[in-house]
């Protein structure tokens, strides 16, 4: 049987074995953090003409999972081979954890002549020991001469859109890539329903083969149907060559054109209406006759309604419907004599008042009682 003092000696064992193994006891010791910043993962590089242009994510973290403090020191770098070194491409640079990453050169001389070839560029993230994880992902571009600059780029706004025409290359075997900038993005509305348009994109492209220059085709020409009237856009074109490079298809594109502002105004009328009838109707009495017109609708998308015309003889034409466009494709009218012929032409009003020319008339005599 245990008496009290071996119930406190116990105790007193077990306090010092607790003291041992707490909090307050040091574990074991860890290595110090080197904080060397993550890899850059998502380098892009984009080559226009002579110029290339990197971006990329600059990391929050170093390799320890720890937030990194302070302008990170960044090295860009680049090379032809897979073997060879990595040149380094300017001064080194700075930014902030968590920032977007630019960088633009102008190639030197003999990257931007000869055949086409792989580039690969490289950005690499140092700690303030000058110590770093290594390279980021490959961005590869062509070296090599970039194909002719797009000159003399014009448009023309129509209906169907904007027709825009270059001078075609002496030697123009590439595509052309037309950058369309909208300048007049439009205001978010607070509420929109489940008509209401979807708002355009503020950058597209639009990727056109090039046209061979001959004794017809004195200018290329494409055509942007995917346009709003009463927007402002911008438009600069270059042209791409694709080439095929260590099994990967890549494109060599040329310096942009000088930007073109073009300013898209509906200054055009409807369609004309078609299919103009004409059909005389009597009744019992005087007050019911009438000339009955119908024709086929116009189905342009800014479509509002119809004017309709008459004269009699070679008089002038008169507007006999009200002045708010007709809706549907038919007026009734009920202003006429028996024994007298009238002449009948309709046209057809968009919503932004603007009226297109009149159809081919038609004719029809009402019968005399």
């Amino acid at each position: 049987m245990i008496d009290k003092t071996q119930i406190a000696a116990l105790a007193a064992v077990l306090a010092a074995a607790l003291l041992l193994t707490g909090c307050g006891t040091p574990g074991a010791p860890q290595p110090p953090s080197l904080n060397l910043p993550v890899l850059v993962s998502d380098l892009d590089a984009n080559r226009a003409g002579s110029q290339v242009t990197l971006t990329w994510t600059m990391p929050k973290k170093n390799t320890d999972k720890l937030l990194l403090k302070g302008n990170v020191a960044v090295r860009v770098c680049r090379k032809e081979s897979a073997s060879g070194n990595c040149a380094l491409a300017g001064v080194e640079l700075s930014f902030a954890p968590g920032a977007e990453g630019v960088f633009t050169e102008t190639l030197p001389a003999p990257l931007a002549a000869g055949a086409p070839r792989p580039l690969s560029y490289f950005v690499e993230l140092r700690n303030r020991n000058g110590r770093s994880a290594g390279l980021s992902n490959a961005a590869v571009v062509l070296a090599g001469v970039a194909p002719a600059p797009v000159a003399n780029l014009t448009a023309e706004v129509r209906k169907q859109g904007v027709v825009l025409h270059w001078t075609p290359s002496a030697e123009d075997s590439s595509a052309v890539r037309l950058h369309r900038r909208l300048l007049t993005p439009p205001v978010a509305k607070p509420h929109q329903g489940l008509l209401t348009p979807q708002p355009e994109p503020i950058e597209r492209n639009l990727l056109v083969d090039s046209c061979a220059p001959d004794a017809r085709a004195k200018v290329c020409r494409a055509l942007d149907k995917e346009i709003r009237f009463g927007q402002t856009y911008e438009y600069r074109a270059q042209r791409v060559a694709r080439v095929t490079a260590d099994g990967q298809t890549l494109e060599l594109a040329g310096e942009f054109s000088a930007p073109l502002r073009v300013e898209v105004q509906d200054i055009f009328p409807p369609a004309v209406p078609t299919g103009l009838a004409a059909v005389a109707t009597t009744g019992e009495n005087a007050a019911d006759i009438a000339i009955d017109l119908s024709w086929q609708p116009v189905t342009d998308t800014d479509q509002a309604g119809y004017a309709v015309y008459r004269r009699e003889g070679d008089a002038a034409w008169q507007r006999i419907s009200p002045a708010a466009p007709l809706v549907p494709p038919a007026f009734h009218d009920a202003q006429v004599q028996p024994g007298h012929t009238y002449r009948y032409a309709v046209s057809s009003i968009d919503q932004g008042g603007h009226e297109s020319a009149r159809s081919a008339e038609t004719e029809e005599t009402v019968p005399n009682p």
